[in-house]
C-alpha cells in the first residue's frame, strides 16, 4: 500500500493552521474554477500558502490561487481554499482527501463545494448554477482507499445523503431571496485533463448525468466519510461536447466564471449567512 495514512499525518497539517488562527472555523469553502473571486469578500484574512502547510498537497492550476484563507465571512468564520486539487493534475485518489480531513479537525462541521462544469442537460442554459443532488463516479479508485482513519469515520459508510438535503434545499431558499433560478441535478465526475468526447457526453447522459466536470467528487466523498455536511454548487460555463456544433473552449470557463461571478456570490453570501 502506498500510502499508510494515521491520524498524526493529518494532525500535523491541522495543528499547523490552528497556531495561524485565533478561531476555528465553522464552514469549509472549496471554489472552483473562476470562482476564487469570493474569497476577496473575507474580512481580517489569515492567508496561508498550500506550500507552508505540512503534508498538504499544491495547486498546479494556474487559475487557482492556491492559498488557503481563514477569516469571517457575513458573520461566520471560514476557511476557503482557493483553488483545489485534482486527479489530474498527478495525485493519486488516495491523496485528494488531505484538505477535507484537515478541515475537519481544525473545527468544520459543514463544506460547500463549486465547480465549473459542462452542461449534459440540454434544458440547461450557459451561465446556470446547479445544486448537486448526486453525482456518478464509474472510474478509478476511492480515495477512502487503504487503511481507515477509525477517528475519523467508520471503514463502510452511507452516501445515500451525501449531498445533504437539509442545505440543498436551503440553498433553495437562498436563491428565491434573491430572485435567482437554480438548476438540480446528477454530476458526473470526468477524470480529465481532456474534456469528454461527444460520445461519452451522449453515454453520461444516457446515464442520468446533468453536467460534467473534473473535480468535487473526491472531496465530497471523504466529507462524508467525516460526517461532514455537504452542499455542493456548479457553474454551467459551457455546453459540453457535442451539444453545441463547436469545439469545448477553456477559455470560455472563465469568461462565464467573471460573468457571473457576482450573482454566484451574492448566493453564496445568503447561504454563509443562513447556516
Amino acid at each position: 500500500m502506498k500510502y499508510n495514512f494515521t491520524l498524526d499525518y493529518f494532525q500535523k497539517s491541522a495543528d499547523y493552521i490552528l497556531s495561524k488562527i485565533d478561531e476555528k472555523p465553522e464552514i469549509a469553502l472549496i471554489l472552483g474554477s473562476a470562482l476564487g473571486g469570493l474569497s476577496e469578500e473575507i474580512e481580517n484574512p489569515v492567508v496561508i500558502d498550500y506550500k507552508d502547510i505540512p503534508n498538504f498537497l499544491v495547486s498546479t492550476v494556474k487559475s487557482h490561487a492556491g492559498k488557503l484563507i481563514i477569516g469571517k465571512l457575513h458573520g461566520k468564520t471560514v476557511v476557503c481554499m482557493s483553488g483545489r486539487f485534482h486527479y489530474y493534475e498527478g495525485y493519486d485518489f488516495e491523496q485528494l482527501v488531505i484538505p477535507i480531513r484537515v478541515f475537519k479537525l481544525i473545527g468544520c462541521k459543514a463544506t460547500i463545494l463549486t465547480n465549473a462544469a459542462g452542461a449534459i442537460n440540454t434544458d440547461f442554459n450557459v451561465g446556470d448554477i446547479m445544486i448537486i443532488k448526486d453525482h456518478i463516479k464509474l472510474m478509478g479508485a476511492s480515495p477512502l482507499r487503504g487503511p481507515n482513519v477509525e477517528e475519523l469515520g467508520p471503514r463502510f459508510f452511507d452516501v445515500t445523503d451525501m449531498y445533504t438535503k437539509e442545505l440543498r434545499e436551503l440553498a433553495k431558499n437562498c436563491a428565491a431571496k434573491l430572485d435567482m433560478k437554480l438548476q438540480e441535478g446528477v454530476y458526473y465526475y470526468h477524470m480529465g485533463p481532456n474534456f469528454e468526447t461527444p460520445a461519452e457526453i451522449r453515454a453520461m447522459r444516457t446515464l442520468g448525468a446533468d453536467a460534467v466536470g473534473m473535480s468535487t467528487v473526491t472531496e465530497a466523498l471523504t466529507a462524508a466519510h467525516c460526517g461532514m455536511k455537504l452542499l455542493g454548487l456548479s457553474l454551467m460555463t459551457n455546453m459540453a461536447a457535442g451539444v453545441l456544433d463547436q469545439p469545448v473552449d477553456g477559455d470560455e470557463v472563465s469568461e462565464t466564471g467573471e460573468r457571473v461571478a457576482k450573482d454566484f456570490r451574492a448566493l453564496l453570501a445568503e447561504i454563509v449567512k443562513a447556516l
